[in-house]
């Protein structure tokens, strides 16, 4: 897209609405001379020339003078030399056919360069053919843009920035153009953009890899590096997807197999014991049969592979962030990111609420200030409002407790043998489902609360104030989405009591686990919570952007005649603009599934696969979204994923001690070890049978004795069995723990300590066996070094040279 004379190219779009205000009119028109004293050049189109006939336009051009002055100051990474072939040469696996490459010839090939900083005083020494396409498309936008965000709008010289002024509503928006030449479905495509829609956006590329640099080259490196990012997780996921499978495949092959559930299904058998009743006064006993269902869905993921892939995943995670660290810093290198360093300004909020004024030591510039004493009252008031609302979560948590309490009491007391057969799975099923919509109801609170409370903080930088509302949002999400399955996992059942001694709660009792204990429970909260999220995150991200871009542009579409085109600009401009946070929300999503994926990985050896499906479509979602959504955002540069790195592995860390106390106490993995070695040496036959207590029904408490007893069923019952490790009512320590629970609690201890040191170790080893950076980075790092430093001396010997040249001539003249 051009100016009016067909040949300055538009780098960037301003757009403005017609005022009253003087002040922002003043600020407007400054700034616009400002812009043209930098060099920068435009032309407006005027609101008569618009769909909506209230919207004017600025487009901007930056000249070549000025796309190399900024690109000097900003020290941009340019060509000098293309790379040496044996240099770049990755090894064998590279020439391997590989079916989700990119098709050789979709994306046209251009050659690798070293590169070294631009310099205005070193021209020669880069290699330029074209002054119009030596920038690319996001490097002029991107120079634009460092400009619009230093020219002052005011004389003074502490008011600048268009940023400030688009909150101050002096412009309505500001971005660079997408590329269009041709349209697809409808949709104005350009040469880039069509082959990010062909390769990356459609839906049936989802097998194939993203083209990353491509990405890059359109949306800038922190667009490429989230992308980069997802890609690289999910490609990772695919092998614990696969392991997770397997381990399904084996507790399937095996149901049958398994002494313990056999005995619960067994009639003749244990299945035959009589059971306490599960609820005060409406239930009665039952038999331990009835349990059957729930024992074989339980194995299903509480089986001997569950540990072997709890192992598996604990290392995985360490694998992924160790060989991420090392994508990393390919990326950093083959996108000249590596010695990037950003120059943050004062946010225009923090500057308007500031009335304090001192020196900046590193920019002598007199800043905005916020002493100590005004910052701490908002940090007190900030974190007791982010108290209050964790403890919202912890009262919706309870409420969903108090839920499941009730109605699985009313459920059993139904005198239906199907009804009570599936009370328990019935009303785990739909606890979850009323807490995931708790969750996204308290996420959709929590959001405004959160961007209340950082700018309550008035954080001084842009930087300062991603991280301090990344904190809050995770910090609440974390607590909001793993709250409920920590409950399962480690309270369910063991705050209860025990027959004759219940524990009560608002006056209903506290909460038992199956007989087959509570990991299937904890599976179906996680399953529902997990993939309704990621399902409703997928609808959301599509959904919303379609419904809002056809409104804005039906009328606009509708009005064009060949006098008044729709042009190209606003076309853009009627697209959804970026988030302000850009991709904050998208990285908290990937972050809190990679929890989800790792941290109850040993209740759900499943999580790997649906967090795999999750994102292949999210990959294509987020792709048609930037592509035919959204407004092209400015071509930012980033080294890294930033803090998100560092929650990552926080999240591993907590992952392997969660993982190693859900094995050892939410399922019975170790109790039945210790009877497979200590009571039946290589077998698991009757364990159930001691793994249940006897309660005599003289010891009941008043209000647990069943109205109906179901005598007609179970005859005169004498004595109930209840999962515990405790001594009989005939003994002299009647109720106490028994010498084979404390065992039991002795080994559940030590395998936490050997697994997580285990893993530890594991982890730590494979940290120090694989470098952060490759050895091929290291070698092509020194060698632009070294070139960038033999043209440095080429082009001032040349300079040189030719200054004695013209010297010489001009004695001769």
């Amino acid at each position: 897209m051009f100016f009016r004379d067909g040949q300055r190219r538009i780098d960037y779009i301003l757009a403005y609405h017609d005022t009253d205000d003087i002040e922002l009119i003043s600020w407007r028109d400054k700034f616009e001379e400002n812009l043209k004293k930098e060099g920068l050049e435009l032309e407006t189109e005027h609101k008569k020339d618009s769909q909506d006939g209230k919207t004017h336009f600025v487009k901007v051009h930056a000249p070549w003078d000025v796309l190399t002055r900024v690109a000097e100051l900003t020290k941009m990474k340019m060509p000098i030399k293309e790379y040496d072939t044996n240099l770049y040469d990755t090894g064998c696996l590279s020439k391997l056919p590989n079916p989700m490459l990119i098709e050789d010839g979709v994306i046209p090939e251009e050659p690798e360069y070293f590169t070294a900083d631009f310099s205005r005083e070193r021209m020669k020494m880069f290699i330029i053919e074209d002054q119009n396409t030596f920038f690319t498309n996001a490097q002029r936008s991107f120079i634009v843009y460092e400009l619009l965000l230093r020219t002052r709008y005011t004389e003074t010289s502490d008011k600048f920035g268009i940023d400030r002024l688009i909150r101050h509503a002096a412009y309505s928006a500001a971005f660079p153009l997408h590329e269009f030449i041709s349209f697809i479905q409808g949709i104005s495509i350009g040469i880039y953009l069509q082959l990010l829609y062909e390769t990356w956006a459609r839906p049936g590329r989802w097998l194939y890899f993203q083209p990353t640099d491509l990405v890059r080259k359109y949306y800038g490196e922190k667009v490429g590096i989230y992308f980069t990012w997802l890609g690289f997780y999910t490609t990772m996921l695919i092998p614990a997807s696969i392991l997770g499978v397997i381990v399904f495949i084996y507790g399937c092959a095996t149901l049958f197999k398994n002494p313990p559930s056999e005995e619960v299904c067994d009639e003749s058998g244990a299945g035959n014991l009589t059971m306490c009743p599960l609820c005060d006064r409406h239930c009665s006993y039952w038999k331990l049969k009835t349990s059957c269902m729930y024992s074989r869905l339980t194995y299903l993921f509480d089986n001997g592979g569950t540990v072997f892939f709890a192992c598996f995943m604990a290392i995985w995670a360490t694998l992924f962030l160790e060989f991420w660290k090392r994508k990393q810093a390919e990326l950093q290198y083959d996108w000249d990111v590596a010695d990037f360093d950003y120059e943050e300004h004062v946010r225009p909020e923090f500057e308007a609420r500031c009335k304090k004024r001192r020196l900046n030591p590193v920019t002598q510039m007199m800043e905005p200030f916020m002493p100590i004493y005004s910052r701490i009252p908002r940090w007190c008031t900030s974190f007791s409002v982010v108290l209050f609302m964790i403890c919202c979560v912890i009262c919706a948590v309870f409420g969903v407790i108090m839920y499941r309490v009730v109605v699985v009491t009313l459920l059993y007391s139904v005198p239906n043998p199907y009804v009570q057969q599936f009370a328990s799975i019935t009303t785990s099923c739909t606890a979850a489902v009323i807490s995931l919509i708790i969750i996204m109801l308290l996420n959709r609170l929590y959001e405004k609360v959160a961007l209340f409370l950082t700018e309550l903080e008035r954080p001084r930088t842009e930087s300062e104030y991603e991280d301090s509302y990344t904190f809050k949002m995770f910090l609440f999400q974390f607590i909001n989405y793993y709250s409920s399955l920590f409950y399962i996992a480690f309270f369910k059942g063991r705050l209860a009591g025990r027959p004759g001694d219940y524990d009560y709660s608002l006056g209903y009792r506290a909460e038992e686990c199956d007989p087959a204990g509570c990991l299937i429970e904890l599976c179906i909260q996680l399953g529902i919570v997990m993939i309704g999220k990621q399902a409703y995150n997928n609808f959301k991200e599509i959904t919303l952007p379609k419904i809002m871009n056809w409104m804005r542009s039906r009328g606009a579409k509708k009005n064009e005649t060949e006098e008044n085109l729709y042009t190209r600009w606003e076309q853009d401009y009627d697209l959804n603009a970026v988030p302000l946070m850009g991709l904050f929300d998208e990285y908290l999503e990937m972050v809190i599934q990679y929890g989800f994926t790792t941290i109850f990985v040993a209740a759900f050896p499943l999580a790997p696969l649906c967090a795999l499906i999750n994102n292949i479509i999210e990959i294509r979602l987020d792709a048609y979204k930037l592509t035919t959504q959204m407004r092209r955002s400015v071509a930012l540069r980033a080294q890294d994923i930033g803090i998100w790195l560092n929650i990552l592995q926080g999240i591993t860390f907590m992952a392997v001690l969660t993982n190693a106390f859900i094995i050892a106490w939410t399922s019975d993995f170790v109790p039945k070890l210790v009877y497979r070695y200590t009571q039946e040496p290589g077998t698991l036959d009757g364990y159930v049978n001691q793994s249940l207590s006897f309660f005599d029904v003289k010891d009941f408490q008043e209000r647990s004795i069943p109205k109906n007893n179901a005598s007609e069923l179970f005859g005169d019952v004498t004595y109930c069995r209840y999962k515990d490790q405790r001594e009989p009512p005939w003994s002299p320590n009647r109720y106490d723990y028994t010498s084979t629970h404390w065992h039991t609690f002795c080994a559940q201890l030590a395998f936490v300590i050997i697994f997580e040191h285990l893993v530890f170790f594991l982890t730590w080893l494979v940290a120090y066996l694989v470098p952060d950076v490759p050895a091929r980075i290291r070698m092509l790092m020194l060698r632009e070094v070294y070139l960038a430093k033999e043209a440095k001396y080429d082009a001032s010997f040349s300079t040189l040279h030719s200054d004695r040249r013209q010297e010489s001539l001009d004695k001769t003249v």
